[in-house]
């Protein structure tokens, strides 16, 4: 039996289907977190063999004893994952420290987690990029504008999400910026896209090669809803685009990606932009290599009637998935910011779209920032459907 360590299992409060997918497969599931046995979701309880509690998981120290103890008690351990952007680094780190070699190392994290660096794998796998300055003096982000011009986009090189991310529009805010920002943490300057943004989400197999994949569509701006508080929306598509397919599976083969859900991002021109190209061409955005945050792996399975906590579990497990996927959907996210009066009220919008609804629950705090207070899934047949779904439920009166 393989040993197969899930980090956090218990955030997002979805991934103990992932330990249940493994579980079911045959693997002896060890999870490690910070949260007391006992407030543990009981669908969690049922797919771990065994739980660590630690009490921070900040604390290397503790996690590493934490490994330490289940390498001691089951033998080898094969697999550490959090699939959890915010951990990416100490999963490396354990991996490195216990020689688990089936997924990223401490060499692999420059690559894949500093916005600076993935340019040069996107530039390997012929994918535009956007031109880009490393913050170092106010006279730099001058003269990097003057090639540019306004507006400009900055934030963390490693960051995760849309988290201390700002445009500038004009000089006076290039100062605000640069006297406010924590000189500490290295910051990237890059050139305004205007666009769209598309994702490629897949689960690649031990061998590079995607053994399912699909994509999302975010029309407005991460970056504005987080530091605007407004009202969030995105969706899986019906269908993967052609060109979304090529660029995603690029990517794969240029950063060495093997067993893995990933979440690739990318543009999609909503004008023609010079050095970039032509409206509708796919320019990069950033790697994560990791599942779509939150809910998302959950539309992805009413878009596509299937179960991707299970086609991971099964390339885990057996390097391969026999599970169909079925009937295809357009799957709407809807996050809502409290305090708001929308064209639909809670009632009104569940009397009209009921039978469409997936989901309906409040979203915790910690993802708040970037997808609203109360969200609502919704599967729908036609695109215009959905658009009338997002004009009801995110549309203030």
């Amino acid at each position: 039996m393989k040993n197969f360590i899930f980090m956090s299992p218990n955030f997002p409060t979805n991934y103990w289907q992932f330990c249940r997918e493994l579980k079911n497969n045959g693997m002896n599931v060890l999870g490690i977190g910070d949260q007391p046995y006992e407030d543990l979701k009981p669908e969690l309880k049922d797919s771990l063999n065994e739980y660590y509690k630690v009490g921070s998981m900040e604390n290397y120290d503790e996690v590493y004893r934490a490994v330490a103890f289940f390498a001691f008690k089951y033998g080898k351990i094969d697999w550490l994952e959090s699939n959890n952007e915010y951990w990416l680094e100490q999963d490396a780190r354990l991996r490195t420290d216990f020689n688990i070699q089936s997924g990223f190392q401490v060499a692999d994290m420059e690559r894949i987690k500093h916005k600076s660096k993935m340019k040069e794998y996107y530039i390997k796998a012929g994918i535009p990029v956007a031109r880009y300055y490393m913050v170092e003096t106010l006279a730099g982000c001058r003269s990097f504008i003057k090639k540019v011009g306004y507006p400009v986009v900055v934030k963390p090189d490693n960051g995760v999400g849309a988290a201390a991310t700002y445009k500038l529009t004009n000089d006076e805010e290039l100062v605000a910026f640069f006297e406010s920002y924590p000189k500490e943490v290295p910051y990237i300057m890059e050139e305004f896209v205007h666009a769209e943004v598309n994702s490629y989400d897949a689960i690649i197999d031990g061998n590079g090669k995607p053994i399912f994949e699909t994509g999302n569509v975010t029309p407005d701006s991460i970056m504005d809803i987080v530091n605007n508080q407004d009202n969030s929306c995105y969706y899986i598509v019906k269908n993967l685009p052609a060109d979304t397919r090529k660029a995603g599976r690029a990517t794969v083969k240029s950063f060495g990606v093997k067993s893995r859900f990933v979440h690739f991002e990318f543009f999609r021109l909503t004008q023609d932009q010079e050095g970039l190209g032509k409206k509708g061409d796919v320019v990069a955005l950033e790697v994560n290599m990791r599942p779509c945050g939150g809910f998302t792996p959950d539309m992805i399975n009413f878009a596509n009637s299937t179960n991707v906590y299970k086609i991971w579990a099964d390339m885990i497990a057996f390097g391969e998935t026999q599970l169909p996927v079925g009937e295809h959907f357009f799957c709407a996210f809807a996050g809502r910011r409290d305090g708001k009066n929308f064209v639909l009220d809670h009632d009104a919008l569940m009397a009209k779209y009921g039978e469409k609804m997936k989901m309906v629950e409040r979203i915790p705090d910690a993802l708040a920032g970037a997808m609203g207070n109360q969200m609502y899934v919704a599967a729908f047949s036609t695109k215009k459907e959905m658009d009338q779904f997002y004009a009801d439920a995110v549309d203030c009166k």
